[in-house]
């Protein structure tokens, strides 16, 4: 597998910086991460957007899923200033499939749309 180029690489760091829970927890990093137009499809078919997305992570009583790990992160950069990922994560055993677009901006590469879709054993996760 080729190296990735510096815009998915930066949009794979983003990404596994958004999994960190410090980050998680934190609404100066969240924004500094989501696009100001970020939108959201959560697992449970909900729409976010960045500001709801931000008070929730950051809630007291936010539920916390543990370690998020993810695995087969694989990005492609479809012009200049757009970068497509996918990837699953898993935390608790509840596994999903990622989708994430990346838009550079002035500031540099934040988090513009993202979706996820639960699965299990999915014969088709290999593709």
């Amino acid at each position: 597998m080729s190296e990735p180029t510096p815009a998915v690489a930066a949009a794979i760091e983003g990404e596994l910086r958004l999994l960190d829970p410090v980050v998680r927890a934190s609404a100066d990093l969240l924004a500094g991460l989501l696009h100001p137009e970020f939108r959201e499809i959560g697992t449970s078919g909900r729409l976010w957007d960045r500001d709801t997305v931000i008070a929730s992570l950051i809630s007291h009583d936010a539920p916390r899923p543990g370690p998020l790990t993810a695995s087969r992160m694989r990005g492609v950069q479809l012009c200049s200033d757009l970068v497509h990922l996918t990837f699953d994560t898993e935390a608790k055993g509840l596994r999903s499939h990622r989708s994430s677009l990346w838009r550079l901006t002035e500031p540099g590469w934040r988090l513009y749309f993202h979706q996820g879709t639960p699965f299990s054993d999915d014969a088709s996760a290999e593709i």
